[in-house]
């Protein structure tokens, strides 16, 4: 792997369509499949091929199906993954230093070696986006494929995260956010894209870009099954931004 010195400027990060997305778990299978190989591996499974299945996972996509008063049923796919934030609070409260910031790419990791599995990070994060590995004992998040995007011996098309490369409808998208002569800047500012939970002050780099469907169900029926979820806040921000298209 090769890190780019002197390069600070950039910001890597991921922009994510929810008016594209399927919620097919294509994405959530090659993110699997990819960590299970390289970087920070492996990404322990518990009893799955049994009745309650578990495992630690780095990109989830939550999918609900919705029931509008006068419309046929409709699913709504929300992918969650670590944010990379600007100003992380995970890094901030972690007591070894184990989660960090990168300074030449925005890119926030954990050194394993340094873990302690003591869960302060993942209490800290308002997104859920970080995960306890049951077998190794340490916390594991989005790496935003750091093993992928460097590697030279992998053809250029591919040096872009596992999920991205995966995706086929094309809903993620991934690169420097710190360029606005970047694809993924200028979508952003054509299609408005929007901070997740932009209150706690986080400052994500992802983006979110939100649905152009103007036959939509009305807000109350979609953002009811969102309130179920274990982040509350996420159906607030939906709503806030179904709210300004």
């Amino acid at each position: 792997m090769t890190c780019l010195p002197g390069r600070s400027e950039r910001t890597l990060g991921l922009v994510i369509d929810l008016d594209t997305c399927v919620g097919c778990q294509a994405c959530v299978t090659a993110c699997k499949g990819w960590n299970d190989q390289g970087y920070g591996v492996p990404l322990s499974d518990q009893n799955p091929y049994g009745s309650t299945p578990s495992g630690t996972f780095l990109n989830r996509v939550h999918s609900y199906q919705v029931q509008p008063a006068d419309a046929a049923p409709m699913i709504v796919n929300f992918p969650r993954s670590c944010l990379h934030c600007t100003d992380a609070p995970c890094v901030t409260v972690c007591p070894t230093g184990a989660s960090y910031k990168r300074v030449e790419d925005g890119i926030v990791l954990v050194n394993e070696d340094a873990c302690i599995g003591c869960g302060l990070c993942a209490w800290a994060c308002p997104y859920g986006a970080r995960e306890m590995d049951a077998d190794a004992g340490v916390m594991k998040k989005c790496t935003l494929c750091v093993d992928r995007i460097y590697n030279e011996n992998l053809p250029e098309e591919d040096r872009e995260p596992a999920c991205v490369r995966t995706c086929p409808t094309g809903a993620r998208h991934f690169g420097d956010l710190a360029d606005p002569q970047s694809a993924v800047s200028q979508l952003v500012a054509a299609r408005g894209g929007y901070d997740l939970m932009p209150e706690q002050g986080t400052r994500p780099v992802n983006k979110y870009l939100a649905p152009r469907k103007k036959d939509r169900p009305d807000k109350a029926s979609l953002l009811a099954p969102l309130l179920d979820i274990q982040a509350t806040g996420f159906a607030g921000w939906l709503d806030r931004v179904l709210g300004k298209i």
